[in-house]
């Protein structure tokens, strides 16, 4: 048996193996780092070798309609002219990425939790054009990616909140009300948040 005089640092390895997917990540208001500032990112995988994200509240001033016309994807006239596409992160902001639900079954697709999944091939944004695919979705360019340990230790410096996720309600809120509206899941008020900060 272990020496009860070690049970703490059991149990901080067990804290650093925790798993944020399927988690919101929310930056706070100290983080000032402009890829990230007022941010909220959807954790989609989280392990011991690091972790990537979308980040859900970064609208371009693109819209859906143009990335399907640039596609060469059918688009139905006047369709999708009010859909955004979001900033996913700072890596790979070229590429793009489907975060949806149901989870459905696709070319290229990562499995998260609870029927959703992250998608990179070209038949759903397709199938979403055509009316097939998924209910709810969320398209973005590029990703948020942090090597092993890099998040645990950003989290140990309060760079972050995070919570379960409920992706739902956060596609139905207002896209600059996510950010407050997924600390509020934490019962946690980021203006009052704000205003402590500097303050002993």
């Amino acid at each position: 048996m272990d020496n009860p005089c070690h049970s703490k640092y059991h149990f901080n390895d067990m804290i650093k193996t925790v798993s944020l997917t399927n988690h919101f990540l929310i930056a706070m208001p100290g983080l000032t780092d402009p890829n990230f500032f007022q941010s909220v990112t959807y954790i989609c995988e989280h392990n011991s070798e690091g972790a990537m994200g979308i980040v859900i509240n970064r609208p371009l001033e693109l819209t859906l309609r143009e990335v399907l016309e640039s596609m060469t994807i059918p688009v139905p006239e006047q369709g999708f002219n009010d859909v955004a596409i979001y900033l996913g992160g700072p890596v790979e902001p070229e590429r793009g990425f489907v975060l949806h639900r149901p989870a459905g079954q696709w070319e290229s697709s990562i499995p998260i939790a609870e029927d959703m999944a992250l998608t990179t091939s070209r038949d759903i944004v397709a199938a979403i054009a055509e009316g097939s695919g998924p209910k709810h979705f969320l398209i973005a360019l590029g990703y948020a990616g942090w090597g092993a340990g890099q998040l645990e230790d950003e989290l140990a410096n309060n760079a972050w909140l995070s919570v379960p996720a409920d992706f739902d309600r956060l596609l139905d809120t207002p896209v600059e009300l996510r950010w407050e509206t997924a600390a509020a899941l934490l019962g946690v008020d980021l203006k009052t948040l704000s205003s402590d900060i500097g303050h002993a």
